[in-house]
């Protein structure tokens, strides 16, 4: 099964791809992570990548599919692949098209800004490892130190309010239009976000058994 999965930075839907991964055996592939693991592979598109990321520039959409085109050919993806963060926009599912992609599912994770903007604020991540918390949902066992290796927990840049109203006005714009692209072709599955994540992994589940 090839899903896609889409939502606004921050309804967890890279979550909702991992559950789904471990679930059905098949592998979660995050954009940023491909990226970065051509970039350390050195692959002809990592190579590419890399040239426009040393400059400051924004990786074109050129190089981001021939990325994901080469990520799609490895063996662990025979029996189908989560897309997470690809595509963006729409000329990018144009192109997954072009490359003669099939999709059987997109499942969005809707979630309302104001919730989103909310749970963005309250998340911390360890500055040592990287394990993420939240003020409300999931608290350290002391507060502001990281259960898994003690480091300190910090608040990223990228969820400070102002940063995350910015990201989500990006969304809206770049991204949303993405739901009529597939829910023309009758693909689109739409799960709304529940405070508890377990309650969101059950509807999530079975929109994709849908």
């Amino acid at each position: 099964m090839n899903i896609i999965f889409l939502g606004a930075p921050g309804a967890g839907k890279g979550t909702q791809a991992e559950i789904v991964s471990k679930q059905y055996g098949i592998p979660a592939i995050s954009t940023g992570n491909i990226i970065r693991a051509a970039l350390k592979n050195g692959t002809e598109m990592g190579l590419k990548a890399k040239a426009y990321i040393e400059e400051g520039k924004l990786v074109p959409d050129e190089v981001v599919i021939g990325i994901i085109q080469e990520r799609l050919k490895e063996p662990d993806c025979e029996k189908g692949f989560i897309l997470d963060g690809f595509p963006r926009t729409i000329p990018q599912a144009e192109a997954l098209d072009a490359m003669g992609v099939l999709i059987d599912k997109v499942i969005d994770i809707d979630v309302p800004d104001e919730a989103i903007a909310a749970r963005m604020a309250g998340r911390r991540v360890c500055k040592n490892c990287g394990a993420s918390y939240h003020i409300e949902y999931k608290k350290p066992a002391v507060d502001g130190v990281c259960n898994e290796c003690g480091g300190e927990l910090v608040q990223r840049t990228d969820d400070a309010p102002e940063t995350v109203l910015e990201r989500l006005k990006v969304y809206h714009t770049e991204t949303e239009p993405l739901k009529d692209y597939y829910a023309k072709t009758g693909k689109l599955r739409t799960v709304k976000g529940q405070e508890k994540v377990e309650d969101t992994t059950a509807l999530t589940l079975k929109a994709v058994e849908d």
